[in-house]
């Protein structure tokens, strides 16, 4: 079992991107390559945070680094 369901599995959680942006969310899954986030806020520098519809999705390879507040 990975880190994520271990530790991160349906806690709020903040993904920083390899972009620069983030998106904070409940973890809800973490099916192999992917990390699945539901209640998801975007936040970009210079905007204003943006709700995400349904689930959001994630690649991996996108993910630089995840925050547990």
């Amino acid at each position: 079992m990975g880190v994520f369901k271990r530790v991160l599995l349906l806690r709020r959680v903040i993904v920083n991107l390899t972009d620069g942006s983030s998106i904070e969310g409940v973890l809800y899954r973490d099916p192999g390559r992917l990390l699945v986030l539901k209640n998801a806020v975007y936040h970009e520098a210079g905007s204003a945070p943006i709700e995400l519809d349904g689930e959001t999705v994630i690649e991996r390879d996108r993910v630089l680094f995840v925050q547990a507040p």
